[in-house]
């Protein structure tokens, strides 16, 4: 009897260890260009993007005081993110606001009139929320505003995108104002 207890043990531990599995790898694709045949019309990808939920939280309108603080910056690798404006998103949702949309023609702007300008579009998220769905919450901001750039007629060649989830944030705070700025997609200046 005791040992076909164990075996039952056996069994079932193997079981809950195969049926649980391992963590993806390559959640993220890092740096990768969208092919022009990937892109979609701001329409159809970009406004009607469904929000999602993050952390179980109400939404909660974006202040646009919280904004106006963004200067040129420079990354740990020494790229350049100064000629592009940072593009901001509402709490659990990666679609683009009007404000953002202005923001990225702007930036889609600087990108046509320097034509071998490369650009890596970085998806950040506030705190909130595991970091599996951070860094997919933070990739589909990053793909918003890739897809809008290139519907802008930005050559979808010199653009990537990466997701840092909530692993850099712009604001070390834990409130409402630190998490509105770390809701964000950054443009970073790879090549010229």
């Amino acid at each position: 009897m005791t040992r076909s207890l164990a075996t039952y043990f056996v069994i079932l531990t193997s079981a809950a260890i195969l049926a649980g599995g391992c963590a993806k790898q390559g959640l993220v694709k890092k740096d990768e260009p969208i092919p022009p045949a990937a892109a979609a019309t701001p329409a159809t990808t970009v406004a009607g993007a469904p929000s999602t939920r993050e952390a179980g939280l109400p939404k909660e309108p974006v202040a646009d005081a919280a904004h106006e603080d963004r200067k040129p910056q420079e990354s740990k690798a020494g790229a350049q993110v100064a000629a592009m404006d940072t593009v901001f998103f509402d709490l659990d949702s990666y679609a683009l606001t009007p404000v953002a949309r202005d923001t990225l023609a702007k930036n889609a702007g600087i990108m046509k009139r320097k034509g071998s300008m490369n650009v890596r579009v970085e998806g950040h998220c506030d705190e909130r929320g595991s970091d599996e769905y951070n860094l997919a919450l933070g990739e589909k901001r990053a793909k918003a505003a890739l897809d809008y750039l290139v519907a802008m007629g930005v050559p979808a060649s010199t653009v990537s995108f990466i997701s840092y989830g909530k692993e850099k944030p712009a604001d070390p705070g834990h409130d409402e104002a630190a998490w509105a700025k770390n809701r964000r997609d950054e443009f970073v200046i790879v090549s010229k």
